[in-house]
């Protein structure tokens, strides 16, 4: 199963997550008498829809799954930022409601005592609690980061690690400590929080949503094709190369078994851009429009705003399943659009595919 990827669709995210596990059989990996360790991504005590932490209905629905398979030993760790306290963000982040309902003790790795570990010529501190777990299930949020670029399954490890470790990891370039740090502490499943990531900054602010949550073992390969959804080629994370580089997983989307699930849904809500994206929208014309088509193509804008071609593209964008079996001028995103003279495939196309397409068709 290291080779797959499990993606479901949809806004419920207690009953997406659950059916995930149930369609990857990841009860068959697990034995009544291990520890479960649950970590998300709260690196600042904000709450989830704002784009930058872990749904806790991800969390709870995960926790409903395991205690229903008759799975106890389960705790969720953590370790905010060094400008936060954990404490904190699993209040206002929901977990510590989530902890009292289901009786599930909430771990601040901020205070947890801390093992060195080597890997090769560098020595890296892990926080106990992180190395002892015998099955970790990392649960990022696939969102963008003003110095890596990308953050998801490798670097939310970062949050397994003493606050002056965090420190050290920026003098070391971020990049060579996280590939290091997958190497040292391994993880058991990634379970992806991809239904609304930030934009362009890892603390949140511009969330797009994309109504998806993404399942897979190899953490290498499921950020390979998560930087592929907001835009990025895997060559421009550094971190993702080194991993694999390392041996820690496989960055090969061609070998990889793609399942969906409810792709129904995939047509079933709106997008509503916020700030940022309402003004990256404005180089679109929008009909009924789903959020997870247009969520990758506002991500795709960004990138070619990144890249300073925006003011290069020219003419209407198309997107939305109003535009079905229509003729119309323009650049179309998605099936949807296939009247237009030039339109690009997939249902939804991956940010990464409208980037390449756009910057095709530039003026």
């Amino acid at each position: 199963m290291k080779n797959e990827i499990h993606i479901i669709y949809g806004t419920n995210p207690i009953q997406m997550v659950q059916e995930l596990l149930e369609k990857a059989k990841i009860a068959k990996d697990l034995d009544q008498g291990m520890s479960i360790a649950l970590k998300p991504n709260l690196v600042v005590a904000k709450p989830s829809y704002e784009g930058a932490t872990t749904s806790p209905f991800i969390v709870e629905g995960i926790i409903q799954y395991l205690l229903a398979h008759n799975y106890k030993n389960i705790s969720i760790i953590e370790g905010s930022w060094v400008g936060d306290r954990t404490p904190r963000a699993f209040k206002i982040c929901g977990y510590e409601a989530a902890s009292r309902r289901y009786n599930i003790p909430l771990v601040d790795l901020q205070k947890d005592s801390s093992q060195e570990v080597m890997v090769k010529e560098l020595s890296l501190k892990i926080c106990q609690k992180a190395l002892e777990t015998n099955y970790l299930i990392n649960i990022p949020v696939l969102k963008a980061h003003c110095q890596t670029l990308f953050t998801c399954a490798l670097k939310n490890l970062k949050g397994c690690i003493p606050n002056s470790e965090k420190r050290r990891y920026h003098s070391l370039g971020l990049h060579k400590p996280i590939a290091y740090l997958a190497k040292a502490l391994q993880v058991d499943l990634n379970i992806v929080d991809a239904l609304n990531g930030d934009l362009s900054f890892e603390e949140g602010g511009n969330p797009i949503r994309m109504d998806r949550i993404i399942l897979g073992k190899d953490p290498v390969l499921v950020d390979t094709y998560c930087s592929s959804l907001i835009g990025y080629r895997k060559e421009e994370i550094a971190y993702i190369k080194m991993a694999e580089q390392l041996g820690v997983g496989l960055a090969d989307l061609t070998q990889t078994k793609f399942f969906e699930y409810s792709t129904e849904l995939k047509n079933k809500v709106s997008f509503q851009p916020s700030k940022k994206a309402e003004r990256l929208a404005q180089k679109v014309e929008a009909l009924d429009a789903c959020s997870a088509c247009f969520g990758g193509l506002i991500h795709g804008l960004n990138r070619l705003e990144d890249s300073g071609k925006l003011n290069k593209l020219k003419g209407e964008i198309l997107i939305g399943q109003g535009y079905k079996h229509q003729a119309r001028p323009g650049l179309g995103i998605g099936n949807c659009t296939s009247g237009c003279p030039k339109y690009l495939k997939g249902c939804p196309p991956s940010a990464l595919e409208i980037v390449e397409f756009l910057k095709n068709n530039l003026k």
